[in-house]
């Protein structure tokens, strides 16, 4: 729920820094461009120049820089990824669920549509966390998926493909919501597509996707929220403001399909400063790439993007059961006394469960001063 009423807590707001790198890699018909962020000042990542062609991409992704050499870009290359997902949704602490996801592994087939020339299946992952009211949130489920799909520069042209499809599914909900104003109400929408070694991920809202490389969180969102500085610019660029942390007083996001209904966010002639569309990123998994964790924005509300992956490596090297571990990362959510709808969808990249992580003993050697020392046993004699 992102709507402000009057009983609702009032939550607090943090702003994601994410670093920013410039490598696009070209592979096939796709554009590959990733991006590591800061998990909230968790995660420090050391970028170095790809050895592979670089390529400017037309569309504003951030891009991940990645340690490449040429010994290693043949098993790269080689490197498929063997998809197992699950998911989990709870009502949490709020009297409707308005949460809804959605989890398809051939996107093409599920339509009854055939991509010529490619073997590989393009899979569909999506969470939509609804406010308002669910009507937004199962119109984009049930919606954004065909339009994709029925796009005719499907797949050669995904990110195109992904955007477009994002604004045009914000236009069909506007023309039913002015048909029966009973479906009036919002949704932020966070999607991942994996076809071959690509994934991208498009976001427009608070839901965040996080990978884990290694045991290393990346976030492959960024949440958009009125605290944050790019998107309040933004924003007040379109004649919109910020009040109390809500966008014109009203939204706890800068980014939704629906809300056609509240006055002032969106403009069916002009842009308003609630935008439908997506960001997008785009990176080409490898053997490092564990899985990918999906949440609505009540999971984050409790879990670091870095304490999430943390939490469901341990519990993949367990028992490996894909749906056990998106249930007891909504129960842990509870737990940790989350308030909002809970949703979580996990895709893992491999069969088997997450290696233990193993740490090389440092060879620093480690000393204190003379004055330190005798600061030590003051302290201690007290």
């Amino acid at each position: 729920m992102c709507v402000q009423e009057s009983e609702e807590v009032s939550e607090e707001m943090e702003n994601l820094d994410i670093s920013k790198t410039d490598d696009n890699v070209k592979i096939g018909s796709l554009q590959v461009e990733g991006e590591l962020g800061n998990t909230q000042k968790e995660n420090c990542e050391k970028n170095t120049s790809s050895s592979l062609s670089v390529i400017r991409n037309s569309f504003p992704m951030e891009s991940i820089s990645e340690d490449t050499t040429i010994a290693e870009i043949v098993l790269f290359n080689k490197f498929l990824p063997t998809l197992r997902s699950g998911e989990w949704s709870d009502i949490g602490g709020r009297l409707d669920m308005e949460d809804t996801h959605i989890c398809i592994a051939d996107l093409a087939k599920n339509f009854g549509h055939s991509i010529l020339g490619e073997e590989e299946a393009i899979s569909f992952y999506g969470v939509f966390d609804g406010h308002g009211g669910k009507g937004a949130a199962i119109f984009v489920r049930d919606f954004l998926p065909r339009i994709i799909v029925e796009d005719a520069d499907f797949p050669l042209k995904l990110e195109k493909v992904v955007s477009k499809s994002f604004l045009e599914t914000d236009a069909a909900f506007a023309k039913s919501c002015s048909v029966d104003s009973a479906l009036s109400s919002g949704t932020t929408a966070l999607t991942a597509m994996i076809f071959g070694r690509s994934l991208l991920v498009a976001n427009a809202g608070d839901c965040r996707a996080v990978l884990s490389r290694g045991g290393l969180a990346i976030e492959m969102s960024k949440d958009h929220r009125p605290c944050c500085v790019s998107e309040r610019t933004r924003v007040e660029s379109l004649g919109g403001f910020v009040d109390d942390g809500y966008l014109n007083g009203q939204l706890g996001v800068t980014r939704a399909l629906g809300d056609w209904h509240i006055k002032g966010l969106k403009e069916v002639e002009k842009s308003g400063p609630l935008s439908a569309e997506p960001e997008l990123k785009l990176l080409t998994l490898t053997k490092e790439d564990e899985f990918l964790i999906i949440g609505s924005d009540g999971i984050w509300d409790v879990f670091r993007s870095q304490n999430a992956v943390d939490f469901a490596r341990r519990r993949l090297q367990e028992h490996n059961n894909v749906k056990l571990c998106c249930k007891e990362i909504v129960d842990e959510a509870n737990k940790r006394g989350a308030i909002d709808n809970l949703t979580v969808v996990m895709v893992c990249f491999h069969s088997e469960p997450p290696p233990p992580i193993v740490f090389q003993r440092s060879r620093i050697r480690k000393c204190i001063s003379a004055e330190g020392l005798q600061n030590l046993r003051s302290l201690l004699d007290g």
